[in-house]
């Protein structure tokens, strides 16, 4: 069996569609110094991510040690090992939004989606991020989903916001 024939077995996004696309990112890349970041960030547009199985994939094709692209992946904030959702939520926990209940709305978020900050629903409908600060100190408590600020959120009128996505 040759190496790596079995990608779409150990991840269901790996398909031979994806791996076709990340496979022109690395032929057209193959010869050039210091390819490796803009490869990764190409196969992170194709995927969605940078799953180890790709990593090694990548390293193989480059003659690059997979601990190597794991220590790129995991030192640039950039890069993600895991599948993000469709939107992204940011809920700003600095000092104003804090004060205002942005806690209680992230609660309420992390409860509701079942999902932690730093994690994607199942459904993968939506990622979570807590944030320190967005610049909007007078909308406190402000949310962003996607690029859309909604200020003076509330525990209550998060969920009618986030409806309006799918």
């Amino acid at each position: 069996m040759p190496l790596f024939s079995n990608l779409e077995e150990l991840n269901p996004d790996l398909t031979p569609e994806v791996i076709s696309k990340v496979d022109a990112i690395i032929r057209s890349n193959q010869k050039k110094r210091g390819a490796l970041i803009p490869v990764l960030a190409a196969c992170q547009e194709v995927v969605g991510y940078l799953p180890v199985e790709l990593q090694e994939y990548i390293g193989h094709s480059l003659n690059i040690p997979g601990s190597d692209i794991y220590g790129v992946v995991t030192f640039y904030s950039f890069f993600t090992m895991f599948p993000k959702g469709r939107h992204t939520i940011k809920v700003c926990l600095g000092t104003a939004c804090y004060v205002r209940g942005a806690k209680q709305t992230l609660e309420k978020i992390s409860w509701v989606f079942k999902i932690g900050v730093g994690e994607t629903t199942e459904d993968r409908r939506f990622s979570l991020e807590a944030v320190r600060c967005l610049g909007a100190c007078g909308l406190a408590p402000v949310v962003v989903v996607d690029d859309d600020t909604y200020g003076g959120v509330t525990p209550g009128g998060i969920l009618e916001i986030l409806n309006t996505y799918e």
